[in-house]
C-alpha cells in the first residue's frame, strides 16, 4: 500500500493551471521537466494546457504520494515563490533567512534564483520538513 500525505492542494493546482500555459502547475506537482516544455511551448501550443485540466487530481495524487508532510506548507511556499518569488519570501519562510535578504536586494538573484527554485522547491521544502538542511 502506498503511503499517502495531503502535501499539495488540488485547489492551488487549478488556480496555477490558470497560468499552466507557463508550466506553473507542472512545477508544483514536482514536474520540472514538463514545467518547463509548458513554458517554452505555451503549454505544447495549449493543447498540454487543456488536456491537464482532467490530469490535475493525478497530478496531486502523485505529489502527495512523493513528497513528505511536516513544519512547513508545500502550499504556502509555492504561493509565495509564484506570486513573490524575487522578494524571496518563500525562502523566508523555509528559514533561508541569508538567500531570502540576498533574494530581496537582487530581484530573486535576477530571477534567476527565481527559476531555480520553480525547479528545486517542493525538493527544498522536502528536506526542510525532513531536517536535513
Amino acid at each position: 500500500m502506498e503511503r499517502t500525505t495531503n502535501t499539495h492542494s488540488l485547489a492551488i493546482g487549478y488556480v496555477l493551471w490558470i497560468f499552466g500555459f507557463m508550466g506553473a502547475h507542472r512545477f508544483y506537482y514536482g514536474k520540472p521537466i514538463s514545467g518547463t516544455i509548458w513554458f517554452f511551448t505555451g503549454g505544447l501550443l495549449l493543447i498540454g494546457w487543456i488536456v491537464d485540466l482532467f490530469l490535475m487530481p493525478s497530478l496531486e495524487r502523485s505529489a502527495d504520494v512523493r513528497y513528505e508532510e511536516g513544519q512547513y506548507s508545500y502550499n504556502v511556499a509555492w504561493v509565495l515563490l509564484t506570486f513573490l518569488g524575487a522578494l524571496g519570501l518563500h525562502r523566508l519562510y523555509i528559514g533561508k533567512i541569508w538567500t531570502a535578504v540576498l533574494y530581496f536586494f537582487t530581484g530573486g538573484l535576477l530571477f534567476i534564483g527565481v527559476l531555480y527554485d520553480f525547479w528545486t522547491l517542493n525538493d527544498q521544502i522536502d528536506e526542510a520538513n525532513l531536517g536535513r538542511r
